[in-house]
């Protein structure tokens, strides 16, 4: 076997380490794309994004962080199939708190991939004023039906509210200009502004001290 030959058997075996993304759609008409870092299940090849300073090096929160961005109101949950894992009817009874609010669908991989990531959130900041909502909107029918949402939450370790988003009705609202993503997460604050806005997986400690900055800094 030739040097040639012997080089280019290893160039190939490394373009074998990339990863293949499925991009999961509200659009039938979606493609796939190679990416090297997770990609959001999605109606186009769009990357991981944030509005939140990027992750830190350190495992320091507080100091970590620039002041977040305000990017406005957030909107209603409406039309909403019902909520699961809480009493709560609607976001306005979680005003004063800290909300984290993500897209997402229990069949969706990049979904999933987040969930360890979100409980040690939960069971960190949650008896400090931060709140969870896992808007759940499906994709395929098995995804809306109810048995299975709720096996799925048992299943995952799913412990905070879901609201059930059968017809997408927020996927889409919340989601305004032609893309659309599983998952996508937004941090509310306190007065009801959106502070962090991310795409797919990934920035666990920006998400983390956006939040910590934002429970050490409720607007006034």
């Amino acid at each position: 076997m030739t040097t040639r030959l012997i080089a280019t058997l290893i160039i190939v075996a490394g373009l074998g380490a990339i990863v293949w993304t499925a991009v999961r759609s509200d659009d039938p008409a979606s493609t796939a794309t190679i990416t090297t870092d997770a990609a959001a299940d999605t109606d186009s090849a769009a990357t991981n994004s944030s509005s939140a300073a990027p992750a830190s090096s350190t495992t320091s929160i507080a100091p970590a962080v620039a002041t977040p961005e305000r990017l406005g109101p957030r909107k209603e949950l409406e039309g909403l199939d019902g909520w699961l894992n809480t009493e709560i009817e609607s976001l306005d009874e979680l005003d004063g708190k800290v909300v984290m609010v993500e897209m997402w669908t229990f069949g969706c991989s990049n979904c999933k991939a987040r969930i360890p990531h979100t409980q040690e959130l939960y069971a960190t900041y949650e008896d400090q004023g931060f709140e969870i909502v896992g808007v759940h909107a499906p994709e395929f029918d098995y995804e809306a039906d109810i048995s299975n949402i709720e096996q799925a939450i048992v299943d995952l370790g799913v412990t905070w509210p879901v609201a059930l988003d059968t017809r997408k009705i927020n996927f889409r609202s919340w989601q305004e200009g032609g893309r659309r993503f599983w998952p996508r997460t937004f941090l509310i604050d306190q007065s009801g502004e959106v502070r962090y806005d991310h795409i797919g997986e990934g920035d666990y400690d920006g998400l983390e001290q956006t939040v910590a900055w934002l429970l050490d800094n409720p607007p006034t």
